[in-house]
């Protein structure tokens, strides 16, 4: 499969006039030069492997519901030796497409004008552009959200790192003042 975008690494466009109300099963893996793709723009040190099964269905009205699973091998650099460390992800995830314009995609709010935003509650929709939404750009956004930011091989702690005991305090700049006084 070929990305259309060069600012988008993995790519599977999926046409929403062709989307029904039952879900379609896909599998979708990335090439290898994707896999290259996508280590730059994570910035580890390689992506070996990546894969995800979907079902990609029609969600209300004007709407397209992808849900899936994302999993994934990489390689970072340890944070503290800088050797090579292998993960593993593997994540569930659910993404709801609108059209732009839609009143789905408005954000609820109150009488003040305030966003009302429920934290545990589901994700707000994505609005798309045109007929196509791009499923394997979904896919490569929540692999990224699951990639350890402080990756460490196994057993490995920092040496030689001094806590501050907070002993050693500065004077304070009133302190030749104490004695100005005593005359």
């Amino acid at each position: 499969m070929k990305n259309d975008r060069d600012d988008v690494p993995f790519s599977y466009r999926v046409k929403v006039g062709h989307i029904s109300a039952n879900p379609v099963e896909v599998h979708i893996e990335a090439d290898a030069s994707e896999l290259k793709a996508l280590a730059e723009a994570w910035s580890v040190v390689s992506v070996e492997d990546l894969s995800a099964d979907l079902q990609i269905a029609r969600w209300k009205r004007d709407g397209v519901r992808v849900k899936g699973r994302v999993q994934a091998k990489i390689i970072q650099s340890c944070v503290v030796t800088l050797e090579p460390v292998e993960a593993a992800i593997d994540e569930s995830f659910e993404q709801i497409f609108v059209p732009e314009g839609s009143k789905l995609a408005r954000q609820p709010g109150n009488d003040a004008g305030e966003m009302l935003l429920d934290p545990d509650g589901p994700d707000l929709p994505e609005t798309f552009v045109g007929d196509t939404i791009d499923a394997g750009e979904v896919v490569a956004e929540f692999a990224a959200l699951a990639i350890d930011p402080y990756p460490r091989k196994q057993g490995v702690e920092f040496e030689g790192h001094i806590e501050d005991s907070g002993d050693d305090k500065k004077p304070s700049a009133f302190a030749v003042l104490k004695d100005w006084k005593k005359d």
